[in-house]
């Protein structure tokens, strides 16, 4: 079991009460708490909603979500999906009881989200070396038994400062040798031989335990299938010249893990030639931005798009917002800006317009520009849009589009608001 059901936490979350804090929602629903309000199923657009507000498709949601239950189940992965998308332990929560072997993040703030949220399995896509973070763990690990903490080691001096921070620990820390993508690539170890030292670093620590290999085959320089394949043949190739050296002795399973959202099907197929080794692989998958995926950068980049057959992801966000100018037949504005969209890889697009109840598509409209709290919009000759509408936009990159709201409604294709989602970045 990777969730801990005698957790309070989401009973809580409901007891919150609504108010200022959460921006979108409907004045009067101020002295409600989250759950009163979610009973009541108001609807978005008639229901007191005030713009901006981001709203998740509740079927869409869904719809992800087995996708890639599914997904996992048939190349035999084991799926943490990187919970840093979303920090949303509601999602967390769905994820796994979607079939998720645990969460991965990215530091330990994250970390402490999940436990208090009950996640029994974790694995840190970083190298820990925060000494106060590691005796916290450390203490994580010591009173509850059924906790499965992986982490990343890139370096001598990495291995160094964790186990000097750990020592006196009961338990070790489990720790997985991070192969870069490639030289100049974000992290990790840039050869087999550096490899290998940290390895035997790890071997003569005594807070430590060695479990496995892994890295991120986003960072590969210039990536495409071919080079893409090739690290991860790098990566099977480094598991097993350790196992041949004996390096996971006394263990249960061996950890090889890669995927972000871009390549998991390379990772699928590359982990599906894991030649057999002296314990079972646990192949550890680890893409996030799924949950939700987007109408930008991961519309484009899916591996679905490479493999059709196997499904497609459905873009679950929409962010809200209402003309508030239509200063010339050329232009208009919108009260949504870079404080509640994404916009580090690409503007928001113009999806819908809602009038009178009335939703039709977006034609000739686009975002040129984002302030603070505007969208700038070009207007052809052909838009039909006027002061009051509301504009249905859609969003690339769901790591920057979350991050924005602290509660998010999850609405039917109705418009009905059936739940709220918590975030804590």
């Amino acid at each position: 079991m990777v969730l801990d059901p005698g957790s309070d936490a989401y009973t809580l979350l409901a007891e919150e009460r609504v108010d200022h804090r959460f921006k979108g929602l409907p004045p009067d629903a101020d002295g409600l708490t989250v759950g009163e309000l979610a009973a009541q199923r108001r609807n978005l657009f008639t229901g007191g909603f005030t713009t901006p507000v981001l709203a998740l498709s509740a079927e869409r949601l869904e719809h992800n979500l087995k996708l890639m239950e599914t997904y996992a189940a048939r190349h035999g992965l084991a799926f943490a999906p990187h919970g840093k998308t979303s920090m949303a332990p509601q999602l967390f929560r769905r994820q796994i009881e979607h079939g998720a072997w645990g969460i991965t993040l990215a530091v330990p703030h994250q970390v402490r989200v999940a436990r208090a949220f009950g996640v029994r399995r974790v694995f840190l896509a970083n190298e820990l070396v925060d000494p106060v973070a590691l005796r916290w763990i450390s203490g994580e690990l010591d009173a509850d038994p059924g906790f499965r903490f992986v982490c990343y080691v890139d370096s001598v001096r990495g291995v160094e400062l964790m186990d000097a921070a750990l020592a006196g620990a009961a338990r070790p820390v489990d720790v997985v040798v991070e192969l870069a993508g490639g030289e100049g690539a974000r992290t990790g170890v840039r050869t087999e031989a550096e490899c290998a030292a940290v390895a035997d670093a790890v071997a003569g620590a005594h807070g430590l335990r060695l479990v496995g290999v892994a890295g991120y085959e986003g960072e590969v320089p210039d990536a495409d299938p071919e080079r893409v394949r090739a690290w991860l043949r790098r990566l099977v190739a480094l598991a097993v010249d350790f196992d041949k050296a004996g390096r996971f002795a006394g263990l249960d399973e061996i950890v090889v893990s890669a995927g972000g959202s871009a390549w998991f099907d390379a990772v699928a197929d590359v982990f599906a030639e894991i030649p057999e080794l002296s314990l079972p692989a646990l192949k550890v998958l680890r893409s996030g931005a799924y949950v939700s995926h987007d109408d930008g950068h991961y519309r484009e980049l899916t591996p679905f798009n490479r493999v059709p057959e196997e499904g497609a992801l459905e873009p679950a966000f929409r962010l809200w917002t209402q003309i508030v100018s239509r200063p010339s037949d050329g232009q208009a504005f919108a009260n949504a800006g870079k404080r509640d969209a994404a916009y580090d890889l690409d503007l928001p697009f113009a999806q819908v317009v809602r009038r009178d109840g009335t939703e039709r598509p977006a034609t000739g409209i686009s975002v040129v520009s984002l302030s603070d709290q505007h969208a700038w919009l070009r207007t052809d000759p052909e838009a039909d849009l006027e002061t009051g509408d509301w504009l249905g936009l859609g969003l690339s990159h769901p790591c920057t589009s979350f991050d924005k709201w602290v509660l998010i409604p999850v609405a039917e294709a109705d418009g009905t608001v059936v739940d709220y989602i918590r975030t804590f970045f």
